[in-house]
């Protein structure tokens, strides 16, 4: 695609060529993103809502952030002031971890779209404080690609499964939000914080050898889940910037899994 899938700001185009920033910063814990965004943030941004625009219906049968359907999620880009051509950069507080989703959605649907290395901390200019609004734009109807995520029958024989969540809630030790406790059977742990440093994504060779260890040899054979499906996208945008090519996402995640009569692992298992 030649544009990401990561980004620092020394490589960005300034001005009427830049690339649209989206600002997508959430929070399990409760806490506002659109809060967050009015304290402050990138010159030119708008606020993209992951419950609101990324998101589905959830459910126990679906998980707790099912992907939109394709006119919906049409709607919300046009609303945003998006277009189908638009290069865009996402970005939040948390080194991807919620605006990994929207850059891998568009990714899939032959968007250029990256995430900003560094988050809101890597951006060295002022931030602005005023809503900045685009205008709505028309975005066409663009169906999911086949094979680009999987269902909970598909995750369950995946070749190669990672497990993106941190290693206690991977082990089972705990689980703040979901019905059970601990992983699917199988699972590796590979968890997304370990792509980072200091909030800045590792060089492409380490993030290689890290998912090598892991037992990644071609992305395309790798599932990638978490609690909801949303920061397994880090680790599925991390293997392709490490030139492993790219992997699925088991959508419900275990958000899904756990409300399901399925069976649970819990304790190390192959943790990393």
């Amino acid at each position: 695609m030649g544009f990401g899938p990561i980004v620092d700001t020394t490589s960005l185009a300034s001005g009427a060529d830049g690339p649209i920033f989206c600002d997508v910063r959430w929070y399990l814990d409760g806490r506002s993103g659109r809060d967050a965004y009015d304290t402050g943030h990138l010159p030119g941004a708008v606020f993209v809502d992951l419950e609101e625009h990324l998101t589905a219906k959830p459910g126990p049968e679906v998980g707790r952030h099912p992907l939109p359907d394709p006119d919906d999620l049409a709607r919300s880009l046009g609303s945003l002031g998006v277009g189908p051509d638009d290069p865009v950069v996402a970005y939040d507080d948390a080194g991807g971890m919620s605006a990994g989703r929207l850059v891998w959605m568009l990714r899939i649907l032959g968007q250029p779209a990256a995430l900003l290395d560094g988050g809101i901390e890597g951006w060295d200019g002022p931030l602005e404080v005023q809503p900045s609004v685009r205008a709505p734009v028309e975005v066409p109807v663009r169906p999911w690609p086949d094979g680009a995520f999987v269902d909970i029958g598909t995750a369950a024989v995946a070749d190669v499964l990672l497990d993106a969540r941190a290693p206690e809630r991977y082990r089972g030790d705990v689980e703040p939000v979901d019905p059970r406790a601990g992983h699917v059977p199988g699972a590796v742990n590979a968890p997304f914080a370990a792509n980072l440093v200091d909030g800045w994504f590792l060089a492409p060779e380490a993030l290689a050898n890290r998912y090598r260890a892991l037992g990644v040899v071609d992305a395309a054979e790798v599932v990638a889940y978490c609690g909801s499906g949303v920061s397994a996208c880090h680790d599925l945008l991390a293997m392709e910037h490490a030139g492993l090519g790219r992997g699925r996402l088991f959508v419900g995640s275990w958000s899904q899994w756990s409300a399901s009569d399925r069976p649970i692992a819990t304790g190390d298992g192959r943790d990393t």
